[in-house]
């Protein structure tokens, strides 16, 4: 069973995700990718959801850097490569497609490690707004350019008050 919760923050309503064991999306309201809603079942009180929504809320408050959280990511072998080198980027750090291509092991393969970033199930969590142009240009980001401007900017301003 699919269960969900609606938790507000400072980019707006997100939607969390679960299979029951682990969190399975993160997704920003009417946005791009969002799946339908048949069937899901909404839990405020189910403990992978409360946790994930306690996390968000200490990241966008400045007390959390890192997330600690069950994940189930459906993709292809290429997809999750993609995605665990996304979530090796450092919190305040930037890199580019094009290095984020080479450090999933295919570096000719720049445009589907966009696409694939663009597709990553958990924004946030796996901090895909993180990735950028090549010459640090603000290129796609499925919550929209103007929530990916203000993530880098909340990471570049505790990163730099926390001393990194």
């Amino acid at each position: 069973m699919v269960r969900y919760l609606k938790v507000k923050s400072p980019l707006g309503e997100l939607l969390l995700v679960s299979d029951g064991e682990a969190l399975t999306g993160l997704y920003f309201a009417g946005r791009k990718h969002v799946p339908a809603r048949r069937g899901w079942v909404l839990s405020t009180a189910h403990p992978v959801l409360r946790r994930a929504a306690k996390q968000l809320e200490e990241y966008f408050k400045g007390r959390r850097t890192t997330f600690s959280l069950p994940l189930r990511l459906s993709g292809t072998e290429f997809q999750k490569r993609v995605w665990d080198q996304i979530a090796r980027v450092p919190y305040g750090q930037t890199i580019s497609y094009t290095d984020l291509a080479s450090r999933a092991g295919a570096p000719a393969a720049v445009r589907a490690a966009g696409t694939t970033t663009g597709r990553n199930p958990v924004s946030i969590i796996i901090p895909c707004h993180r990735i950028v142009g090549k010459t640090g240009s603000m290129c796609g980001f499925a919550g929209g350019l103007e929530k990916k401007r203000i993530l880098l900017d909340h990471e570049a301003s505790n990163a730099s008050a926390m001393g990194s």
